[in-house]
């Protein structure tokens, strides 16, 4: 699996973050409307960066899985690319956790990128199974800003959420007689990804989001459903919601608002791993990048994107 070439550089499929981080960095939430176009996230054609090592033979090192880690990855390769001298390939590939766990069982990367935690039956195929834990993600719940509901709660108990993510509150006016007689439109990740196994697991329990939620097919596509809809509500990435947090107005969940601190004290429930794995221990080439994930400027990247580092 594991080839020499020539040169070092980053195959980025499928990921289209740095338009939302540059448009959205550094603002604050409002209540409001909002007064420009918010960004759209959409999918551009792959892109070839050089990174180099003037050290490490020259070597392809293969990434795939989470949507939600593409970027963080991708980022990394590209700050590489000012600091080293000779040329490595690095491709990224995004299709989910459960698609990066199967590349590493399949031998078909070199890395899988998790947004979740390794289930039993996935570690028992992966022999000599490394884990990298290099940061945290979490989901938070979030309305269209002009939503009646943003001015008047400040957040959702669990039970809340479940009726209405189920359907037991068709319309808004059912959770609240005060609200519209307006259909609630809920968009949730594809139900067989990552994302969803944490919303499920931590909020929804024994009980299936309804049958006609929308399933967006990535966090960005997510967000731009509850920002196109006032009737909308979904949970995100925690990066992707505050990087587009002046067009979103964020539910508290029993009480617990999603930010850092939070995270970190374990207070606030809907959080995940962001994880790489592997299958035996890493070469030099991979450790290298290994290094430059844990080292200050990719803890930097993985804080400047939105989730929170490890160090």
């Amino acid at each position: 699996m594991k080839r020499n070439v020539k040169k070092i550089s980053v195959i980025l499929c499928a990921v289209a973050m740095a338009a939302v981080i540059a448009g959205c960095a550094g603002q604050t939430q409002s209540g409001a409307p909002a007064t420009t176009p918010p960004p759209m996230v959409t999918t551009e054609a792959p892109q070839e960066i050089v990174v180099e090592n003037p050290t490490i033979e020259a070597t392809q090192i293969l990434f795939d899985g989470s949507s939600t880690l593409a970027p963080v990855i991708a980022t990394i390769a590209a700050e590489l690319e000012e600091q080293s001298a000779q040329p490595i390939e690095v491709y990224v590939s995004s299709g989910g956790s459960g698609q990066g766990i199967s590349a590493i069982i399949n031998q078909t990367a070199n890395f899988g990128m998790l947004a979740r935690d390794l289930r039993e039956s996935e570690r028992e195929q992966i022999p000599y199974l490394q884990e990298y834990l290099i940061g945290i993600d979490a989901l938070t719940v979030a309305i269209n800003p002009e939503n009646p509901l943003a001015a008047m709660r400040e957040g959702l108990t669990t039970e809340e959420i479940v009726r209405i993510f189920s359907g037991q509150y068709a319309t808004w006016q059912d959770f609240d007689p005060a609200l519209p007689d307006e259909e609630i439109v809920v968009v949730v990740r594809d139900i067989g990804g990552g994302a969803h196994e944490v919303f499920q697991t931590n909020i929804m329990g024994d009980v299936d989001v309804r049958a006609d939620a929308i399933q967006a097919p990535s966090m960005g596509a997510l967000i731009n459903r509850v920002i196109e809809n006032r009737n909308a509500i979904g949970y995100a990435s925690f990066g992707v919601s505050y990087q587009n947090q002046q067009y979103l107005a964020f539910m508290e969940v029993d009480g617990v608002a999603p930010n850092v601190e939070n995270i970190l004290n374990g207070t606030y429930i809907i959080q995940r791993p962001l994880i790489l794995i592997s299958s035996g221990q890493p070469s030099e080439a991979e450790q290298y990048f290994l290094d430059a994930i844990f080292g200050d400027m990719g803890q930097g990247i993985i804080e400047e994107i939105g989730f929170i580092p490890m160090s």
